[in-house]
Parts: structure tokens; C-alpha cells; sequence
């Protein structure tokens, strides 16, 4: 966990912001330190500089640097540990950071989990065709590795978590950041949604034999098509794998919402 060797001047208020109110300096100080850690200056465990080098270098009162460190911690940004002589912490967020926020827009909306479906029928079959095509080795690696988890997670009774899990690294790995975050920011409602699927069907938090076997074989193939490289046919056998999972797990939820199934 290191600091970074330098520092870049604080971003000015021109170029800043077009709008019409002159942002605050603690504002211009933490945007400038949040545009270190999107250009990686500062990575996630890195340490912000001391605050007495801070303070000099921006030419900032302490109060003024300290709501600059509390606007990156509002977003999650940073880690404080109050009391600490090492400062704040980088904490590069991943698509959880919105996961929750959008969970709770999707259930303001009255959104369904056939609203959920829909959407993630749309997005996964593109993603596994992005994957096929341009992924690398060990991005097809670590698919096949997923696939070959579920057994013994179906063992476990903990196939809703990985399957939710291997449909969303699916499109993380399909190299496109912003499908990326989308599948992120659903995953728990898919997890979920799974869930109470598989519970609905059997109380011992299994699905049927026959219908695990029919799941297995369509994991293993989309990983025969990844790996392949055969995007048209990854694609295609995603689609149909999303339309049969959507009719399956939709069966008794038609008309449940993303509230009932969210804290």
C-alpha cells in the first residue's frame, strides 16, 4: 500500500464545471483526487497523501480539506478509519456501489422480476457473443471454471449463487465496462429472484434432477461456444437459455415485483 509520488494541481473551477454556481474548494479538491483514482494514480489500498502535505500542496484550510476527504467518502471512495495515523484509504468500488441504489429505484417503479428477466434476456446474449469473439484466454478460463463450480454448489443447495454468479461475470467478462455494471447492479435481484424460484419448486432448495441435468448441459455448451470462439452460436444458445430460464423461473412470480423480493 503505497502513496502517490506526486500530486497534480486542483482542478480549476473553469474547467471544472459549465455550471452557472462556482463549485466550493472542497468540491475542486476532491474532484481532483477522484480523477487521480479514475487515471490510477492512486490505486485501490493506496493511501492518500499525509494531510499536512495536502494542505500545502492544494493551499487549503484543514476543515476545507477535511470535507473534500468526506465527499470521496460519501461515494465510497475512500475508507476513514477514525483515529488512524495512516489517512484515508483508495477503495475502488465495483458495481455494487449501485447495486442497492438501483434495486431500490426498480422497486419504487413498481419494475416486476418479468420487467427483470426481460432486460437481462436482452443484455446476456450479446455479452456471451462479445465474449466468444473478443475474449481473451483467461476470461474463457475462468467461464469454464464457473461451470464446472455449479455441481458442487447444487450439492451445497447454493445453485442460486452460482448461477447468478456465472451469468454476471459472464458479461463482466465480455469486456464491455458498461454491460459490466449493468449485470453487477442486477445481480443481487437475479440472485435472488433465483432463490425463490428454487425454493418454490422444492423445499430442500434443489431444483429437480432432470431439470439441474438440462441447466449443467446448457453451462457446459455456452463454455464449449466461448471457448471456441463461436459468437453467432453463443450468442444464439444464450437466447434460448435465457427464454427457457425466463418461462421456468417466472412460473408462480408473474406478477411479483423487485419490492417483494428486496429487504
Amino acid at each position: 500500500m503505497s502513496r502517490p509520488d506526486a500530486l497534480p494541481p486542483m482542478i480549476s473551477p473553469e474547467s471544472a464545471s459549465a455550471a452557472v454556481r462556482s463549485p466550493k474548494t472542497a468540491e475542486l479538491v476532491a474532484r481532483t483526487l477522484r480523477r487521480m483514482v479514475v487515471d490510477g494514480q492512486l490505486k485501490d489500498g493506496d493511501f492518500l497523501p499525509h494531510e499536512a502535505e495536502l494542505i500545502t500542496h492544494f493551499n487549503v484550510s484543514r476543515p476545507t480539506l477535511r470535507e473534500a476527504v468526506r465527499v470521496l467518502e460519501s461515494e465510497r471512495l475512500v475508507e476513514v478509519r477514525r483515529g488512524s495515523r495512516t489517512g484515508a484509504k483508495v477503495r475502488v468500488p465495483g458495481p455494487e456501489i449501485v447495486a442497492r441504489p438501483a434495486g431500490l429505484l426498480l422497486a419504487l417503479s413498481g419494475a416486476t422480476l418479468a420487467d427483470v428477466m426481460a432486460a437481462r434476456t436482452m443484455l446476456e446474449p450479446p455479452a456471451a457473443r462479445l465474449l466468444a469473439e473478443e475474449g481473451s484466454t483467461e476470461a474463457h478460463a475462468e467461464l469454464r471454471r464457473l461451470v464446472e463450480e455449479v455441481p458442487r454448489a447444487y450439492e451445497a443447495g447454493a445453485l442460486a449463487s452460482a448461477s447468478a454468479q456465472l451469468h454476471r461475470r459472464m458479461v463482466e467478462l465480455s469486456g464491455n465496462a458498461t454491460l459490466g455494471i449493468i449485470a453487477g447492479m442486477l445481480h443481487e435481484i437475479g440472485e435472488r429472484h433465483t432463490a425463490a424460484a428454487i425454493l418454490g419448486a422444492d423445499s430442500t432448495n434443489k431444483v429437480a434432477k432432470a431439470e439441474y441435468a438440462r441447466l449443467i448441459k446448457s453451462y457446459v455448451r455456452i463454455a464449449d461456444l466461448v471457448e471456441a470462439r463461436k459468437g453467432t452460436e453463443a450468442e444464439a444458445h444464450w437466447r434460448r437459455h435465457m427464454e427457457a430460464a425466463s418461462t421456468a423461473m417466472l412460473k408462480g412470480h408473474e406478477k411479483t415485483r423487485v419490492r417483494d423480493i428486496m429487504d
